[in-house]
């Protein structure tokens, strides 16, 4: 994956889908898969985690689960780098050693080839 600008430097952070279908097409399982991934990342966020009677529940801004075109993806922000370069370097991995696309922006492949906007 190549490096990104810092963040600060005034351009858009990017933001990374992992898709839940492998590359050879199977959905990835467990079903629950993006919340859980989601959930174990939650404490990555600005001005980190809350305590006490501030504290909350609810996924980091920087890594959340979502539907898109019917197969559950995870949404990584590039700023979860700037935060926790380990916890960005844990997720592009969990896709790498799980055969899961990885795509930048909003672009994804439609099923008939295409490309979805």
């Amino acid at each position: 994956m190549p490096e990104s600008p810092p963040s600060d430097t005034g351009t858009k952070p990017r933001q990374f889908f992992v898709h839940g279908v492998t590359a050879d097409g199977r959905t990835f399982r467990p079903s629950d898969w993006a919340e859980r991934l989601a959930g174990v990342l939650s404490c990555y966020r600005p001005g980190g985690m809350g305590s006490g009677r501030d504290a909350f529940i609810g996924y980091s801004p920087y890594v959340r689960p979502m539907v898109i075109g019917g197969v559950k993806c995870v949404l990584v922000d590039e700023r979860l780098r700037d935060v926790e370069r380990m916890a960005f370097d844990f997720v592009m991995n969990f896709a790498k050693d799980n055969d899961l696309p990885v795509y930048e922006g909003c672009v994804l492949p439609d099923r008939s080839g295409g490309a979805v906007r």
